[in-house]
């Protein structure tokens, strides 16, 4: 199929006689887009590449700018290194592979990826546009879980989250308590407020059930510190009260990377956190019933990752455990 494109009205055809008319504000954006690039570059591609992305936008959740500036970079590369002046050749899989490899040398991990799902589902867009093709199933595997702290690790973090200055002191103490001492998920921690945490008479401290869905006690070991910081935050957030929304993006694993700790400490991770309360419970010979409930957990299948890091448990204790009790 032959994209065409005016550029004037924004209405994009082919040959089987359909059209798509474009909001004048994308229309406008594709029309006027340039480049930071040679111009001796840019325009032997130039109106293939808004031909492109003016097929390609209303069939994505992506901004026309963002479309053009990573389809303008691939269509230029492509043009350098002697591939066809074709669409379909700059958005095939080992075309956009190979640009993400060679061509984009300078840009953060992190943008390489994104540069890389952009082009992947502007591929798609474009492969529905010509041959009606639905895009292929997006096929994932489970998150790989993150190992547990030390016993030893675990100590020195929490006294060097101590020995940090005003707020940091608490905001680190929160977030290893919320994850080690309750388990939370990462995307748990931001909303938890002091007046979520209730302390019973006996010392033990249960987060707020209706807002995790679940009941959720505090360890011992952690008890104590997650009742002086709900006492000291009140009704503000625990962790970094001083933010005006319940959750931002990056707002959990943003603080670690500005706190480092000393040389011979790994950095927090709220992952390895809740890890760390998984299998310090399943160690203590907790059913896994529980522990995958409090965790949050479907069922206990979702603990299958964890298990390989629970110790086994002593001879006399498999013994005590296998002999049931007595009547």
């Amino acid at each position: 199929m032959k994209i065409a494109f005016d550029v004037f009205t924004g209405c994009l055809s082919s040959r089987f006689c359909w059209s798509v008319t474009l909001s004048s504000e994308v229309s406008s954006k594709i029309r006027d887009y340039r480049p930071r690039l040679p111009h001796r570059q840019w325009a032997p591609v130039a109106e293939l590449v808004r031909a492109t992305v003016a097929a390609t936008a209303p069939a994505t959740c992506y901004a026309a700018e963002h479309l053009l500036y990573v389809i303008g970079r691939i269509a230029v590369w492509a043009d350098r290194s002697g591939l066809p002046r074709d669409p379909g050749t700059w958005l095939r899989t080992e075309t956009i592979d190979a640009f993400i490899l060679s061509g984009c040398v300078a840009a953060k991990d992190s943008t390489v990826l994104t540069y890389r799902t952009w082009l992947r589902r502007a591929r798609e867009a474009l492969v529905w546009v010509q041959r009606g093709e639905a895009p292929p199933a997006r096929l994932s595997s489970p998150r790989t879980s993150q190992p547990p702290y030390g016993a030893g690790e675990l100590a020195r973090l929490r006294d060097w989250a101590n020995h940090l200055p005003d707020q940091a002191r608490l905001d680190g103490l929160a977030l290893m308590t919320l994850g080690a001492g309750c388990g939370l998920m990462p995307g748990e921690v931001p909303p938890m407020r002091g007046s979520h945490v209730r302390v019973t008479s006996g010392g033990v401290a249960v987060l707020e059930e209706k807002l995790l869905g679940r009941l959720v006690a505090c360890h011992s070991d952690w008890e104590g510190t997650l009742a002086e910081l709900a006492e000291t935050a009140g009704t503000g957030f625990l962790f970094r009260p001083g933010r005006k929304v319940a959750a931002a993006k990056n707002l959990v694993s943003s603080w670690p990377a500005r706190h480092r700790p000393h040389a011979g400490l790994p950095p927090l991770s709220a992952r390895r956190l809740r890890s760390t309360w998984i299998v310090g419970r399943l160690s203590e010979g907790i059913s896994p019933e529980a522990v995958a409930s409090a965790a949050g957990m479907a069922s206990p299948a979702g603990l299958a990752g964890y298990h390989h890091w629970v110790p086994p448990l002593p001879r006399a204790e498999v013994i005590r455990l296998l002999r049931g009790r007595r009547s």
